[in-house]
């Protein structure tokens, strides 16, 4: 089975400090089948081995490398877009650690970029500073765009909210790097190193993992065990490929490799991912 999963974890893997029940047998049978998978976040806060170590004590042990956070996403666009450039940031240790570890410095004066990732402690002098920095030149980049984040004391006001402050006051958009923008959905197949067609996409955010999903021609699977309900679903113009109750409703047929894309059962491909089979075999020499 040549399949690999990206897998969305606050809503699917745990919900907050709890993991989701089955959710270590899911990733185990993953690991004994030998399927490559990275777990996806949106959240910019930690650094790949803080959220390996948060996974470890719940229970699921996993190397770093199958951490991908927006943050790494966010850098390693910033890096090809301006190498050595340097970054007025809002953010924590996750999105300082992925931008110095791609060569970017962390200034407070004159940036080539503004960054703005999740953050607790945000003051009003910071908005200004990021607010004036734009527009004096700088551009604005956002490693997500959703408006609000589950804590364990309820919800508080995510990356999208800061994001949304500074385009109001300057009159200029942000470009977003994280879910569901194709530039951390495409990287993070590379990093898993599978095609479009073999790519599994599993996440409980219709708004993020199933709309990027969707747009990069994975196979979309919505479960229902974060914030999305069923009856909520013929609200949008977009639908999952697959709609499950938890990670453990996909244990039985990856056991049985029957997990398998639509095209390999008889469906045919989008021409697009026609072309880009081809290219794959080539490059491959097949």
């Amino acid at each position: 089975m040549g399949l690999g999963f990206l897998i969305d974890m606050d809503g699917v893997i745990y919900r907050g400090s709890q993991l989701i029940d089955g959710a270590d047998r899911f990733i185990a049978t993953l690991k004994k089948k030998q399927i490559p998978f990275l777990f996806l976040t949106n959240n910019s806060q930690r650094t790949r081995r803080d959220v390996a170590a948060k996974l470890f004590r719940m229970g699921i042990d996993v190397d770093e490398d199958r951490i991908f956070t927006c943050a790494m996403a966010t850098a390693r666009f910033l890096a090809k877009q301006k190498p050595g450039g340097t970054a007025f940031v809002i953010g924590e240790g996750g999105l300082h650690n992925a931008l110095h570890r791609n060569g970017y410095a962390i200034v407070d004066h004159a940036p080539d970029y503004v960054v703005v990732g999740e953050a607790r402690s945000i003051t009003l002098e910071m908005l200004d500073a990021a607010v004036q920095m734009v527009l004096d030149g700088a551009q604005l980049i956002a490693t997500n765009l959703d408006p609000n984040c589950p804590t364990k004391s309820g919800t508080r006001s995510g990356c999208g909210a800061t994001v949304s402050f500074i385009e109001k006051a300057t009159g200029k958009t942000a470009f977003s790097v994280g879910k569901p923008s194709p530039v951390m959905m495409r990287s993070a197949q590379w990093e898993l190193g599978v095609r479009s067609w073999e790519t599994v996409m599993i996440g409980d955010t219709m708004e993020t993992d199933i709309l990027g999903a969707v747009q990069m021609g994975y196979y979309a699977t919505l479960t229902l065990s974060g914030g999305s309900r069923a009856e909520d679903l013929p609200s949008y113009a977009f639908r999952p490929d697959r709609v499950i109750n938890s990670v453990v409703d996909l244990i039985e047929d990856i056991e049985n490799d029957a997990m398998l894309p639509a095209w390999d059962h008889g469906i045919t491909p989008h021409p697009m991912e026609e072309s880009e089979r081809s290219m794959y075999a080539a490059a491959r020499g097949a």
